[in-house]
């Protein structure tokens, strides 16, 4: 009997599975340097992200404007079949213009009356408005819409 391995026998050891990896990455197209390539690509990713993302917070929280706006609904009164006086209050940085979206409302929420006002800069934060709309039919209701900068 001979002590040599016949060709079909399982190589033990270290050998078997360096053969077998490279039959794996020759079957599936890896190389060797695949991996390491695969690490500088993801850190690559991840710098330029953070690089990014901080600029994107910098930017955002240094050149925002800090003016702020808020209105308030003051109510209405006069309504009438063809108009309703609308009543309402902003409050803003002094000096700052504001343009103000004011409806009137039909007993179905319908818009029955609309207008945009220019509200010229002024000393003050906080001012009251009236302002008088239009309306094609009954309103049951008047009020600001929607108020922003110009």
């Amino acid at each position: 009997m001979h002590d040599d391995p016949s060709p079909d026998a399982p190589t033990p050891g270290p050998a078997r599975s360096a053969s077998t990896r490279s039959l794996l990455d020759a079957r599936y197209g890896r190389r060797p340097g695949d991996r390491r390539r695969t690490r500088v690509m993801v850190i690559a990713a991840a710098a330029a992200f953070a690089i990014v993302f901080t600029a994107w917070l910098v930017w955002g929280g240094l050149s925002g404007t800090n003016a702020s706006l808020e209105t308030r609904e003051l109510g209405y009164s006069n309504a009438t079949a063809t108009s309703i006086d609308v009543r309402w209050e902003v409050s803003a940085q002094p000096g700052t213009k504001v343009r103000c979206a004011l409806q009137a409302l039909n007993g179905s929420f319908g818009i029955v009356g609309w207008r945009i006002v220019e509200l010229g800069a002024s000393p003050e934060r906080t001012r009251v408005f009236r302002e008088s709309l239009r309306t094609a039919e009954p309103a049951v209701t008047g009020l600001p819409y929607r108020c922003w900068l110009p």
